[in-house]
């Protein structure tokens, strides 16, 4: 008994100490309501004759011991365990499901199953049992705000109407500017072309 309590307390200190692919533990973590009820899963790769449940109990820093399942679903519960409010169900020879009834505040805590093979004690990964009041509501992410992209110019049909960033007000005045541009250039072109003529013409006849 002094030795199944060692190995129960190494496979505490050590994280997976004593797991092994030989017995998967399922889920994590649960988060249950006040009287309700919840189940945790677990699986062995071969058959065994049963399966042990313990309670890990963060105030008294030990292990408690809750019950032993057999294959043939006989359970032996430990020193006062409510059968009320612990059962397994054994869907297999290789399948058990730890059922909590009746949820309070001091059933928090971590669950292990685990099976003993060969004077070896074979651990499960553990579950951490959370038992509040009121379950807390999913958080709401708010949308991150769209950001418009800069519409093209395109041009309107006639139904649409002739208002708009593409519409006559807008583009035939800065058209008529580029025309008035493009003819003030033209004077001053031709004046640096006469310039350059007269100024070519000294040149030779020096």
């Amino acid at each position: 008994m002094v030795r199944l309590w060692l190995w129960l307390w190494l496979c505490l200190q050590l994280p997976g100490f004593c797991a092994n692919l030989r017995l998967s533990q399922t889920p994590d973590r649960i988060l249950a309501q006040t009287n309700n009820s919840t189940d945790i899963l677990c699986q062995t790769k071969k058959e065994h004759t049963g399966v042990y449940w313990y309670r890990w109990n963060q105030g008294r820093q030990r292990f408690e011991f809750l019950l032993f399942s057999n294959s043939l679903g006989k359970s032996t519960y430990g020193v006062n365990v409510s059968q009320e409010k612990f059962s397994v169900r054994g869907t297999s020879s290789q399948s058990y499901s730890l059922h909590i009834g009746r949820l309070h505040a001091s059933d928090a805590g971590m669950y292990y199953c685990s099976i003993s093979q060969s004077s070896e004690l074979i651990l499960g990964s553990g579950t951490r049992l959370g038992v509040v009041d009121v379950l807390p509501l999913p958080s709401t992410s708010t949308p991150a705000p769209l950001t418009r992209r800069p519409s093209r110019c395109k041009p309107k049909s006639k139904a649409a109407g002739s208002r708009g960033a593409c519409s006559p007000l807008v583009w035939v005045p800065l058209a008529t500017g580029a025309l008035i541009l493009l003819l003030s250039v033209v004077p001053t072109a031709r004046r640096f072309y006469r310039l350059r003529r007269r100024l070519w013409r000294r040149i030779h006849r020096q």
